[in-house]
């Protein structure tokens, strides 16, 4: 009897919210109407004048960034391509890989994906064994290793698969979160909800690092197919 009365009161709890929050929600509306309403033909106008010169202003932006290389996911060639293109560009996301390290080849897919849903942000490949100095002064040591560039400073680092859920199966959406998190791109979701976290499983393809070495300087590898 007392677990019925509790879900009762539950229920009706519940119901009150409900209907406090869909009256809010309709007075809100009402009064947008009303003052759609009570504006003349001239403040119309100038609304829409408004709307169209954000419109004309948000397509400028696109065909900016797409002039400087955004939109697609490239390699460049070299260490000073890099300085070039972070200089050229506020948000830049450069994935630091080698060709015998298939876990880069993982990252590649997604960000070929992400590159083009974000314009906003630049984003590029870069192979270690042409970059052994920018390497060294951004002390990459895993590979693969996302630099996360903002303004000209590397702001942060993605570090092999452990930020993406300790699993080579992680999804787009995941490392979307991961960049979103250090506001390198424009993530519309909850930060505060990392998509891993309702998969029912992930870690079991995770395997420990081993050391590689590339022209005398020793990497951590986040792979086991070398």
């Amino acid at each position: 009897m007392e677990a019925n009365a509790s879900v009762d009161m539950f229920s009706k709890a519940l119901e009150h919210q409900l209907l406090q929050t869909t009256a809010l929600v309709e007075e809100h509306l009402n009064s947008e109407i009303q003052k759609l309403d009570q504006m003349g033909e001239d403040e119309l106008e100038r609304l829409k004048e408004k709307r169209l010169e954000a419109l004309r202003k948000d397509q400028q932006q696109k065909q900016e960034w797409l002039s400087k290389g955004h939109g697609e996911y490239r390699e460049i060639p070299s260490e000073r391509d890099f300085f070039q293109e972070v200089k050229e560009s506020r948000k830049v996301v450069c994935h630091f890989y080698r060709d015998t390290t298939f876990r880069c080849k993982i990252i590649d897919r997604h960000l070929a994906v992400l590159s083009k849903k974000h314009l906003e942000t630049k984003f590029l490949k870069l192979n270690v064994e042409k970059a052994p100095f920018l390497c060294e002064r951004l002390r990459i040591k895993v590979i693969p290793t996302l630099a996360l560039v903002k303004d000209g400073k590397t702001q942060d680092y993605v570090v092999g698969f452990t930020d993406l859920g300790n699993t080579d199966d992680f999804t787009t959406e995941t490392l979307e979160w991961r960049l979103g998190c250090s506001d390198i791109l424009n993530y519309s979701g909850n930060l505060m909800e990392p998509p891993f976290q309702s998969q029912k499983k992930f870690g079991t393809n995770f395997t420990k690092l081993e050391k590689k070495t590339i022209r005398g300087k020793k990497y951590d590898s986040d792979s086991d197919d070398d």
